[in-house]
């Protein structure tokens, strides 16, 4: 099976696959859980693609086994990287950019945790850089140890186990062998979808505020008075 490299031609699903077997395939799902360098790597499109070679007879390794194993490495992984945001804390967020190490990520990973609360470690895995680094700022806020077991656990069997078995499902159709370059450039931009939203809503927030600042500086002329006066006025009344 030939797939389209998204990239670099060692980040491309089959090629890792075809490399490095289930083995690497483990050794990505570890490292993009929790790993602060693991950001980058084809969670999603990786999964999908192991389960299509299972069901095609590519993968020889029982696809419960392959499930299975997944689901630790995901686990495994997000546990890494609580410990890991444990031991660093706030230090993180003061951490400097480098060439795999980009603040922007951990603020991204910190509002999503905050808006979302311990449902953020089930809703992340879905969404690519997010679910890095969610486990490591649910260690810097120090969550309740319990809470992240569980929520840990839910997002590593419907994540590691549901991509696979999606992959391996679709495996049976002929369509899917036939347009498998297009699947896989459907999942990326699926994957990327959320981060889509949340930029634009960002921006739209900014640009927002940027307008309400504005507005309480003053104006020029006849008009509605600024809040502040208006306030002022309601005060003296």
């Amino acid at each position: 099976m030939n797939t389209l490299a998204l990239g670099p031609s060692w980040l491309d699903p089959d090629y890792l696959i075809q490399t490095f077997g289930l083995i690497g395939v483990l050794v990505i799902v570890f490292a993009e859980s929790g790993l602060l360098i693991g950001f980058f790597l084809p969670g999603d499109s990786l999964l999908f693609t192991t389960g299509l070679l299972v069901t095609t007879g590519k993968l020889d390794t029982p696809l419960w086994v392959v499930c299975t194993l997944v689901v630790a490495a995901a686990i495994i992984g997000d546990q890494v990287g609580y410990l890991f945001g444990r031991k660093v804390g706030p230090a993180l967020f003061k951490r400097p950019d480098s060439r795999l190490f980009k603040q922007e990520n951990v603020e991204k990973a910190h509002e999503f945790f905050e808006k979302h609360g311990p449902k953020s470690l089930i809703l992340a895995r879905f969404v690519p850089i997010v679910r890095t680094f969610t486990p490591i700022i649910a260690g810097v806020s120090r969550m309740n140890y319990r809470s992240f077991i569980t929520f840990n656990i839910i997002g590593g069997v419907l994540w590691g186990a549901g991509v696979t078995l999606l992959g391996a499902s679709l495996g049976k159709i002929d369509f899917v062998h036939k347009h498998i370059e297009m699947i896989l450039v459907g999942i990326v931009l699926i994957s990327v979808v959320p981060i889509v939203i949340e930029y634009l809503r960002a921006r739209s927030q900014s640009k927002k505020n940027a307008g309400n600042h504005g507005d309480q500086g003053g104006h020029d002329g006849p008009g509605t008075p600024n809040p502040p006066a208006e306030r002022g006025r309601h005060a003296r009344r």
